[in-house]
């Protein structure tokens, strides 16, 4: 059991947020059928983040995946509740790895050793730290920034050796502020 969701994904290296809202956030939209094509056959451990029954996910909680699934309904009913949208998601899941194990043998996307959420989490701190230090963070909207340059590395899908090489970059640059 965990208090927040940061530690319940810290460990992730693939997070996916649910969410019937459309929202302003810099994060890459996916259908369930596309999030299952992200899914099946990957070696990596993956986290499938839904919000609450009442509210759904924060803004704060979807910032955490790498991407927003949304379930694409009739306009005017665009809520699920929670059971029917785990059901959803859960059968996309299932048809994709049915699917795949009928299908011919396709090439397999090679997977390195992928940064952590919480490895990622630590990235972004620093990040932000040294782009205020520098003075490079004084923008009218900072947030928005980090939104963006967060959603250009979760697509990116660092390992664990590349951030570690920026983590260095940064640590050399705070030494010569």
């Amino acid at each position: 059991m965990h208090d927040t969701l940061a530690e319940a994904i810290a460990d992730c290296e693939l997070v996916f947020g649910t969410s019937a809202r459309h929202r302003k956030l810099a994060i890459e939209n996916l259908n369930p059928r596309e999030l299952s094509d992200k899914i099946i056959g990957s070696p990596l451990k993956v986290a499938i983040v839904f919000g609450r029954e009442r509210s759904g996910l924060t803004n704060e909680e979807l910032a955490l995946c790498h991407y927003h699934i949304h379930i694409p309904t009739v306009e005017n009913f665009s809520s699920l509740n929670l059971s029917q949208a785990v059901q959803v998601i859960c059968y996309e899941l299932r048809m994709s790895a049915l699917l795949a194990t009928n299908s011919l043998p396709q090439d397999k996307q090679v997977f390195h050793d992928l940064a952590s959420q919480d490895e990622m989490e630590f990235f972004y701190a620093h990040l932000e730290s040294t782009m205020r230090e520098v003075g490079f963070l004084k923008l009218d909207h900072p947030k928005k920034m980090l939104q963006r340059l967060r959603r250009l590395f979760n697509r990116v899908q660092l390992e664990k050796v590349e951030v570690n090489i920026l983590r260095g970059f940064l640590t050399r640059i705070n030494r010569q502020s």
